[in-house]
């Protein structure tokens, strides 16, 4: 390692802190992302040998500390624990990255299969693993595509079992730590908007679509197209942030949270 530069040798250490892997493995999915810290993890994460890092005996001890004594699942108890193991608060959104990973379809809930399946694929068959991968997860909400991803997962896991729609009081706070770590500056409109003037569940359209009205559309409105193909929803925002004077002459003032 001696003969990288400072810069090259701080990103092999850093690759080499987070993913526990060796220095020739570090060397390796570091040139392969042209010396990317996000895409050699993306790399050295997607490559088959890392399953079996993983121990089987291992991952089902790491189960059966969290699973509940009633059922064949980890429930909020169990989640709750694991969170102390980590040292990570409940309401981290490092958490939906994780339950993300696992595929798992309902909030505050791990199967059994989708426990492991998360935790194989990210090379975790240990607590100290798994606390070694959280700021790998973390790097994971900077990207934009993953970023996407888990914004469009996070529908379908937090609404509840059996309905179509989001609870507004549910999507309002996933939408307050989603765009908090996308800091969309509109969000905190959004929701008051909602609670004033909608005050009924939200559809997976409305959820998506203001994503890309959050990526797409400048804070002052500019780009803002009327004739666009928004949801009614998106609309009546518009009206109400140029209603209010949110919007004034093309300019985005945050007026009402001074």
């Amino acid at each position: 390692m001696h003969k990288l530069g400072r810069g090259h040798r701080d990103k092999v250490q850093q690759f080499m802190t987070i993913t526990g892997a060796s220095e020739k493995i570090a060397l390796q999915a570091l040139k392969a992302s042209d010396w990317h810290l996000e895409g050699a993890f993306d790399f050295f994460y997607s490559q088959p040998h890392i399953k079996s890092y993983t121990d089987t005996t291992r991952l089902e001890e790491l189960y059966n500390r969290y699973k509940d004594p009633y059922t064949d699942m980890i429930l909020v108890d169990g989640i709750t624990l694991l969170c102390n193991d980590l040292q990570v608060d409940p309401q981290d959104i490092v958490m939906l990255v994780v339950s993300w990973h696992m595929k798992a379809s309902t909030m505050c809930e791990y199967s059994k299969e989708e426990f492991f399946i998360g935790l194989q694929a990210l090379g975790i068959d240990s607590l100290e693993k798994f606390g070694e991968r959280i700021p790998f997860m973390r790097s994971e909400l900077k990207d934009e595509q993953k970023f996407h991803e888990i914004y469009n997962f996070a529908f379908g896991w937090a609404k509840e079992k059996g309905q179509k729609s989001l609870a507004l009081d549910t999507a309002i706070g996933m939408w307050q730590l989603l765009f908090a770590e996308k800091q969309w500056p509109l969000v905190d409109h959004w929701c008051q908007f909602l609670q004033a003037r909608h005050n009924k569940a939200i559809s997976r359209d409305t959820w998506s679509q203001l994503l890309e009205f959050a990526r797409t559309i400048d804070p002052a409105l500019s780009n803002y197209d009327a004739e666009g193909a928004w949801p009614y929803l998106i609309d009546e925002f518009v009206e109400y942030l140029n209603e209010n004077g949110i919007i004034q002459n093309g300019q985005f003032g945050d007026r009402s949270q001074k």
